[in-house]
């Protein structure tokens, strides 16, 4: 006779249930759920072994139902441009420390600049019936979500506005911060300063670029627009755009950076120049303070940034309030010595 061999229980898709625990227990279902979600009516010694159960077995409760129950799934999205990039870092920390705050789980996922994956990720949240959405917009078209808001997904935008929709939105004061960078570089002597930001139409750049040149006409500086280049931030155009600005019988004597990687591209060229070049950069740099000299910044506060966002997103999930708001967070410069050099030969 042919014996069967053994074969090993699968280690995963088979979790416990309240059944299994109620069977270790020697107690009924309704004992065990009343202690998963500690309701009363259960004696301590009738808890201690449920609990004992719960602890043999690696129970975890299921929310599917209590989902389905309230409507709520005490979690939230939180959609970034970029992981990598060191911004988004302290930004993410401080949603989720909110979200934590609030007893609900943070979900994160990055568009990688790109709108149709920006959208994809965000209807897939939604699909995943998250409270909310935080996001960082890669696209310029949002009504895809208006569905999503109508049926009550609170959705608030940061760094950029939404597009095509009302919704909240926390941005920095690009403008401003751009204004009183170039004011600074201005204030040390320079009057040929080069602009170097991202794609035009994107909102910061563009904002950035409006503060650019408030701030040459507020000082009646004429700007030549061979100082200005706006487009992708990768290394070879930066690199390139930065020596042609510094070439020629007239060169600028002081750049803008319109974002921090603009700045890091910037300044392995300028480290190889024999004459000191005065930067300015839109965002700080990681170890910017140890170069010599330490780069002048323009900061956001991420952080900030962050946790405004997230108290307006829970603020709506609370009801409050009716109508959308646009806060705008003001920045700082912290001045550090590269955007306090004088014109080369001064």
């Amino acid at each position: 006779m042919a014996q069967t061999a053994h074969r090993p229980a699968p280690r995963y898709g088979n979790r416990p249930t309240m059944k299994d625990v109620a069977a270790r227990a020697g107690v009924g279902l309704k004992t065990v759920s009343r202690v998963v979600n500690s309701e009363p009516g259960v004696t301590v010694e009738t808890e201690r072994r449920v609990r004992e159960a719960i602890d043999a077995l690696g129970f975890r409760r299921n929310d599917s139902a209590r989902v389905l129950r309230k409507g709520r799934t005490a979690s939230v999205g939180l959609i970034l441009e970029d992981l990598a990039d060191p911004f988004y870092g302290p930004l993410s920390r401080a949603v989720e420390e909110v979200a934590r705050g609030h007893g609900a789980l943070l979900i994160n996922g990055s568009s990688a600049e790109d709108p149709d994956r920006e959208r994809e990720l965000a209807l897939a949240l939604c699909a995943r019936r998250v409270d909310g959405l935080v996001v960082i917009p890669a696209g310029e078209d949002h009504r895809y979500l208006e569905p999503e808001i109508a049926a009550g997904v609170a959705t608030v935008f940061v760094d950029r506005p939404a597009g095509g929709i009302e919704a909240d939105a926390v941005l920095s004061d690009n403008a401003g911060g751009a204004r009183e960078g170039v004011a600074h570089l201005l204030a040390h002597g320079h009057r040929r300063i080069g602009f170097i930001g991202d794609l035009p139409h994107i909102h910061t750049a563009a904002e950035r670029l409006r503060g650019y040149r408030q701030a040459m006409a507020e000082a009646g500086a004429p700007v030549d627009e061979r100082w200005v280049s706006m487009g992708p931030t990768g290394a070879e155009r930066v690199a390139r755009e930065t020596v042609r600005m510094l070439s020629g019988p007239e060169p600028v004597t002081a750049l803008f950076a319109g974002n921090n990687r603009v700045t890091v591209t910037a300044l392995r060229v300028l480290a190889g120049r024999e004459w000191p070049v005065a930067l300015v950069g839109f965002d700080d740099v990681e170890l910017g303070d140890l170069l010599r000299p330490g780069v002048t910044v323009v900061a956001q506060d991420a952080a900030l940034i962050g946790r405004t966002a997230a108290d307006l997103l829970f603020g709506r999930l609370e009801g409050r309030p009716a109508r959308a708001r646009r806060v705008e967070l003001p920045t700082r410069l912290i001045v550090r010595g590269s955007g306090e050099l004088p014109p080369a030969g001064e």
